[in-house]
């Protein structure tokens, strides 16, 4: 193929002129649309395309008789489609029985072009240049014709993209082992693959002046919100900004409170989890480019539930979402606790425990808060470090460094071995959250907390607690109070909050988020008994009763 080049308009231009058109341009001086005159319109693309090596324009007769333009870039475009599929029938169709003569011209050329001879399964005209150079950066191929006012688009694009895996963020014992990549095509048709409705509706639009990411707005027409749906679409077409480049840029400008520690937008990567949220009413958020799915409005609780969760048998699942709020409690008031206790109230704790601790911090230079805070900062620097190196590298350092580290601190008298066990079951307590952005909030909050503790005893923990419950309670996601069904309480939701109850008598969806509908299933409990009834009257229940009673 012909490359052309593009840093010399003189050189490019066919048309003689050395400068734009007033008729291809706005008032504001931009052009506007394709003349149908081949030379000209071919020179103003190279003009808006200066300085790109990746270009093409591949110069051709169509049907041996007219001319015509091919414009794509090599990055972007699958070359060998351009070739087979394009190039290939635009050029030898007039020897396999092309067009009459009278058709060879305007509009029916073109209508001619778009049903009998270019063989890619989507197609469409447009003409403004504006529309032609954006669609020609995301790797669609320009068809132009002389004497023709408008252009052919055709999706040609071929990005090389990394097989679809197991999340390496969202580890699951018993689930599904796909997780999204960064094509949102191919996200989306992991979507499609489970969502098998027409109700399952994708809106896309492009946000970022520069980078013009695709974004998709995902619901369920029926369940979801209408509400809901409109505030997601005014939240996405406000912001105005040169690049989004990840989900996680996005989220920080739709959320409510982006002053507060805490997330309000749940991000996954799994399809599973996705297609769960969407059948309970809430709106995805998906960005061309980002593996993670954004889940909007997104309430407190959610960031201790699993796919396990729901898995499993409930009381099961429910025993491990206990065992995860006591990790919550030791992650985020364990340290606090110890150093009120030690520093203010010794008598709180028995009298052995106390003269030993005491006898075990004698050597100790640092009051109780400094020196916990000493090891918090170390084992934060420690995990940092473990997340930035290589995997093979962090997880030898994670657990040699911890024990070195440990064992040194105490060995050279910075810290007592009562403060290392406390650091070391606040952090396995830390681990237990499912959600990094929500156990990172909670460890960030550990140190206001130990500062009040050693400053004002048990007095500034219970301080702390009600500021951040108080901050909890003002919070909103989308409208939603964050600790919804808790506060306000609702008893429908609390069968999946805390704990998780059967999933035969959740026959409800969540009712903060006022769906459409309301029910996930009908007349569940009578088909639960209905099993019980039918296995009581068969000949072996039967017998199993009849000797149970003698």
């Amino acid at each position: 193929m012909k490359k052309t080049g593009t840093g010399d308009s003189s050189q490019t231009s066919t048309s003689g002129r050395g400068i734009i058109p007033s008729e291809y341009l706005q008032e504001s001086g931009h052009p506007r649309e394709i003349s149908g005159i081949l030379g000209d319109d071919i020179w103003l693309i190279q003009e808006l395309m200066k300085n790109n090596e990746d270009l093409v324009v591949r110069h051709f007769h169509l049907f041996d008789s007219t001319p015509a333009s091919l414009v794509f870039l090599t990055s972007l475009s699958d070359q060998e489609v351009i070739r087979s599929y394009l190039l290939k029938p635009l050029m030898t169709h007039l020897k396999d029985g092309g067009p009459a003569p009278e058709i060879q011209t305007g509009e029916q050329l073109s209508d001619y072009i778009v049903n009998q001879v270019i063989q890619v399964s989507h197609i469409k005209t447009a003409s403004e240049i504006k529309q032609l150079v954006d669609n020609l950066t995301r790797g669609q191929t320009i068809l132009l014709v002389e004497g023709i006012p408008h252009y052919f688009l055709t999706d040609t694009r071929h990005i090389q993209k990394r097989a679809i895996e197991q999340p390496q963020t969202e580890q699951v014992i018993r689930g599904p082992r796909e997780g999204f990549i960064e094509q949102l095509e191919t996200n989306l048709s992991l979507l499609r693959y489970r969502l098998q409705t027409p109700d399952f509706r994708v809106e896309a639009m492009q946000i970022g002046r520069l980078t013009k990411s695709e974004v998709a707005l995902c619901y369920i027409q029926g369940i979801t919100n209408p509400v809901l749906i409109d505030e997601a679409k005014k939240r996405l077409s406000s912001i105005d900004t040169d690049a989004i480049l990840d989900a996680g840029f996005l989220e920080q400008f739709i959320e409510d409170h982006p002053l507060s520690p805490f997330p309000q937008i749940q991000n996954t990567e799994r399809p599973d989890k996705t297609v769960a949220a969407l059948l309970e009413g809430r709106v995805i958020i998906m960005v061309d480019g980002s593996p993670f799915a954004l889940i909007a409005p997104t309430v407190f609780t959610q960031f201790y539930q699993t796919v396990d969760d729901y898995t499993e048998r409930f009381l099961i699942a429910s025993m491990i979402r206990i065992i995860r709020l006591i990790a919550l409690v030791f992650s985020l008031l364990f340290p606090a606790l110890y150093v009120s206790v030690i520093s203010f109230n010794p008598e709180l704790i028995p009298t052995d425990f106390a003269v030993a601790v005491a006898g075990a911090r004698a050597g100790v230079p640092f009051p109780a808060m400094l020196e916990v805070l000493i090891m918090e900062i170390s084992m934060e620097i420690l995990r940092e470090a473990t997340i930035r190196l290589p995997q093979l590298i962090g997880g030898a350092l994670s657990i040699v460094g911890v024990l070195v580290i440990g064992q040194a601190a105490v060995s050279a008298g910075f810290s007592s071995p009562i403060t290392v066990v406390i650091i070391a079951l606040t952090t396995v307590g830390s681990f237990a959250t499912p959600a990094y952005n929500a156990a990172i909030a909670l460890r960030m909050l550990r140190f206001p907390l130990i500062i009040l503790a050693g400053c004002f005893g048990l007095y500034g923990v219970m301080l702390g607690v009600i500021l951040i419950v108080n901050h909890m309670l003002s919070i909103r996601s989308f409208g939603i109070p964050y600790l919804a069904p808790l506060v306000p309480f609702n008893a429908q939701g609390w069968k999946d909050a805390l704990v998780r109850g059967p999933l035969w008598g959740m026959k409800k969806r969540p009712d903060h988020l006022q769906t459409m509908n309301r029910n996930r299933r009908n007349q569940t409990d009578k088909y639960f008994r209905s099993y019980s009834s039918a296995w009581d009257s068969t000949p072996e229940a039967t017998e199993e009763q009849e000797g149970a009673k003698s």
